[in-house]
């Protein structure tokens, strides 16, 4: 039936909205965008190696690597535009600092042609990638569900068909989204992407991208090299330590505000260019509780803790990773929603059961089957009497 396209899933909107650039990169990075491509002059092109967000001025990624029409592995830099005349207009072409770049990604084509050129007349391969192929988007306002098309067949069958149809479509949600994780791990290895998923899950659907996007450009590795300053890196480089006067804070969040400056400013000048617009951040829908100063004090922890999540995520047991996230704590998040907020008077957990139950079903159950030898077929049935057993949180 799916071959015959009578079971599908249709876009929501009719026009794609396009990606910001910053989105752009990011779902580049995270592999979205798979890793087998063919460029404008029709050469077969391989990721080989993503590479690394860049922190000085040029390309977006280096250290990367991609192969041409099965050929050696090509090492240098990779830039993303929204446009392919960006290449010209941003100055590309006569900065030096572009001489290494062996690949210009872009979403619109104009009618055009032109020579991707840098500073040494050399040709820099061109690929045009599109936003439709993408999953759900970071930020994309799904709405309301409406009584449609399926409404008619569905109404009148027996009970247990309707539970067999919505169970199949279960499993196939999930292998896709099992498949999308194995991906990524082939391309940033277990570690990295498992804390960029939970870091995903953690800014739920305001902030997921702002999220993603300090978990790429502060991966794990670099904040467990750090592990002293991790919580003062991720709240410099999501720019929450900007606030010039210190005496705007109230007692108890100015000495920890002061902790946290203390442990940013050595770090501050070598990562500016990675500290987030203010505009990234939504912060006017969400509940208080879930504010995002608040998780990504709970990321920090897990970035710490790390070897003791890899431990509780290696049992695929719910059970267990019930437990691991319920000990997560905080001396001043405990108490706090805000940065510049009083003391609450009531504990607050720092991960709640909602946000628990879809690190589960969007993360954990998906990470264990990707390591599932026959997840290509279905889930086991142990997975996934487990999964069907995940408590529906919210509303949707």
């Amino acid at each position: 039936m799916r071959d015959m396209t009578r079971v599908h899933e249709r876009a929501l909107f009719a026009s794609p909205r396009i990606p910001s650039e910053l989105e752009l990169q990011a779902r580049w990075f995270a592999g979205d965008f798979g890793k087998h491509f063919v460029s404008i002059g029709g050469d077969k092109i391989d990721i080989i190696q993503f590479g690394t967000w860049n922190r000085e001025a040029g390309p977006d990624f280096r250290e990367a690597a991609i192969r041409m029409n099965g050929g050696e592995p090509i090492p240098g830099c990779i830039e993303i535009d929204l446009l392919d005349r960006s290449w010209e207009t941003h100055g590309h072409a006569t900065n030096p600092a572009f001489e290494a770049t062996v690949l210009h990604v872009f979403v619109e084509r104009t009618d055009r042609a032109f020579f991707t050129r840098t500073q040494s007349n050399r040709n820099v391969t061109q690929v045009c990638i599109d936003p439709v192929t993408l999953p759900e988007a970071s930020n994309a306002h799904v709405p309301l569900a409406r009584p449609g098309r399926c409404q008619a067949p569905l109404k009148d069958l027996p009970e247990e068909r309707v539970y067999s149809v919505l169970d199949a479509a279960a499993q196939f949600r999930l292998r896709q989204k099992a498949n999308r994780i194995r991906n990524k791990i082939d391309a940033h290895g277990r570690d990295e992407t498992l804390f960029q998923e939970i870091a995903a899950a953690l800014g739920y659907k305001e902030n997921k991208l702002p999220f993603t996007l300090l978990a790429q450009r502060l991966p794990l590795h670099f904040l467990r090299e750090n592990a002293r300053d991790c919580e003062a890196l991720l709240f410099g480089g999501a720019g929450f330590l900007e606030m010039p006067d210190l005496d705007a804070y109230k007692k108890s969040p100015r000495e920890y505000v002061r902790q946290l400056w203390d442990s940013w400013w050595p770090h501050r000048d070598e990562l500016q260019r990675f500290m987030l617009p203010a505009n990234t951040w939504r912060l006017s829908s969400t509940r208080p509780v879930n504010h995002p100063q608040r998780r990504l004090a709970a990321l920090a922890i897990l970035a710490r803790d790390w070897s003791r999540l890899q431990r509780a995520s290696g049992k695929n047991s719910v059970a267990v990773a019930n437990d691991f996230f319920q000990t997560i704590e905080h001396p001043f998040w405990n108490f706090h929603y805000t940065l510049t907020a009083a003391a609450s008077p009531k504990r607050m957990a720092l991960i709640g059961d909602s946000r628990v139950a879809d690190i589960l079903a969007n993360v954990l159950f998906p990470f264990w089957l990707a390591h599932d030898a026959n997840s290509s077929t279905s889930p086991s049935t142990s997975l996934w009497a487990e999964y069907s057993k995940l408590p529906a949180q919210l509303s949707n």
